[in-house]
């Protein structure tokens, strides 16, 4: 699933091309947005949540997308052979006379009023990279990851006997209501570099913090230099099952965060990770 960098760059990517151009072109192939028509209306932004995009229009309307496991957007120069949009897997076409944004496997879309979009991205814990995380995000993240911790899960993952011993810490930060923007490669990855077992109760973590403030600082460097596949950044534990760690050289190991259909793949150094005394 793409993780809040990959959000991040998409709708950068997105911005520059639509936000103060008029919309010539208009086609949500979503059985219940197909009566929107957004031709004449002008982008404002293109803003990004946690793994969430929000593009914005000046009639106060936004065009909300998650790209669950497989969505991307691309875009094209109008008028091209790659601006067509023919294919069976897309499921938005937004263009200008410039510039056409294809959504391919999109995962999720609603067409809402601006000023309703809390109904969407509200629920959720505060974005780890946005602006003000640092200053007042990391705060709230952190009591939001201990509520958590204190109620053996929400949702889906509570488990009565948790309120007594713990939720584990990658489980916490894979839910998008304590911190919005982490999936696994981000939650592998700051948790190797602290040498923390990701299974950890949250209540043993000694800096909750830190935990956030380095996922963000990796996260930051993927966006920077254009998703961390790409970039200089070379993950360390994640996707590197059976592979040596590139600190002690002991085999990298997965394991499972969440119960199933809930469960995802959690990368770590049994050697540099090792569970708590």
């Amino acid at each position: 699933m793409p993780e809040g960098d990959v959000v991040r760059l998409t709708a950068t990517r997105l911005d520059e091309a639509l936000t103060g151009r008029e919309i010539v072109r208009s086609e949500l192939r979503w059985p219940s947005a197909a009566e929107h028509d957004l031709v004449g209306r002008t982008v404002t932004s293109v803003a990004p949540y946690g793994k969430h995009l929000l593009v914005r229009f000046d009639d106060g309307w936004s065009l909300h997308t998650h790209l669950r496991m497989e969505g991307e957007w691309h875009v094209a120069r109008t008028g091209t052979s790659s601006a067509r949009a023919a294919g069976p897997t897309v499921r938005v076409v937004l263009a200008n006379s410039w510039w056409t944004a294809i959504g391919v496997r999109i995962g999720m879309l609603h067409v809402l009023r601006t000023t309703d979009e809390h109904r969407i991205v509200g629920p959720l814990g505060p974005d780890v990279l946005a602006d003000d995380f640092p200053e007042h995000g990391v705060r709230e993240a952190v009591e939001r990851l201990l509520a958590d911790d204190a109620a053996g899960g929400l949702g889906p993952r509570h488990r009565p006997e948790r309120v007594a011993t713990g939720v584990p810490l990658a489980e916490a930060l894979l839910d998008q209501h304590t911190v919005a923007g982490l999936g696994t490669i981000w939650t592998a990855e700051p948790l190797h570099a602290l040498k923390i077992w990701p299974w950890t109760p949250v209540r043993e973590v000694p800096d909750l913090a830190d935990v956030l403030l380095t996922a963000r600082r990796l996260m930051q460097h993927s966006v920077q230099h254009g998703f961390a596949r790409r970039s200089g950044y070379a993950r360390h534990v994640h996707g590197r099952e059976g592979r040596a760690c590139h600190r002690c050289g002991t085999p990298v190991e997965v394991g499972r965060a969440n119960e199933p259909p809930y469960d995802r793949p959690i990368f770590y150094c049994p050697a540099c990770q090792r569970p708590p005394a």
